[in-house]
């Protein structure tokens, strides 16, 4: 097994670390001739999703007056609104109007901060109406969809 020599001085001591291959989130190495076998911290999985790049979200539309103008939209007794629960862009739906929905499924993909969030619905039911479009952005507890 090779391994990589580095030297380095610390508050005036000098150190050689000799570090190898990592085998099974373990890495082999050597401090000024001291073995040790090191456990990485596991990196928790990203989600990866590869899709076709995002036009640029619209703005929101406003007033005469510069005011944003937010739609609420009336939604019948026994429907819910699947809202954001932080601002962000629509990447992509995983459903479509006439879809049915089981509470937990994921509904959409939203981005913020640059890191890709499923949306999930809390509730069973169909979906009646897709009130954002991909490439929307949408503000925290914006609406994005109605289930029925």
């Amino acid at each position: 097994m090779k391994l990589k020599e580095y030297k380095y001085k610390i508050n005036g001591t000098k150190f050689t670390v000799k570090i190898g291959e990592t085998v099974d989130n373990n890495v082999h190495v050597e401090v000024n001739g001291t073995p040790y076998t090191v456990e990485l911290e596991k990196e928790p999985s990203r989600k990866t999703t590869v899709s076709q790049p995002v036009k640029s979200p619209r703005p929101a539309p406003r007033t005469e007056g510069g005011e944003k103008i937010i739609a609420t939209p009336t939604v019948a007794s026994g429907s819910h609104v699947v809202k954001a629960p932080l601002p962000g862009t629509i990447m992509s739906f995983s459903v479509k109007v006439g879809d049915t929905v089981n509470a937990g499924d994921t509904v959409c993909v939203l981005e913020a901060m640059k890191m890709e969030n499923d949306i999930h619905t809390p509730n069973a039911g169909k979906v009646v109406k897709i009130i954002a479009n991909v490439g929307d952005a949408v503000p925290q507890d914006g609406d994005i969809m109605v289930i029925e």
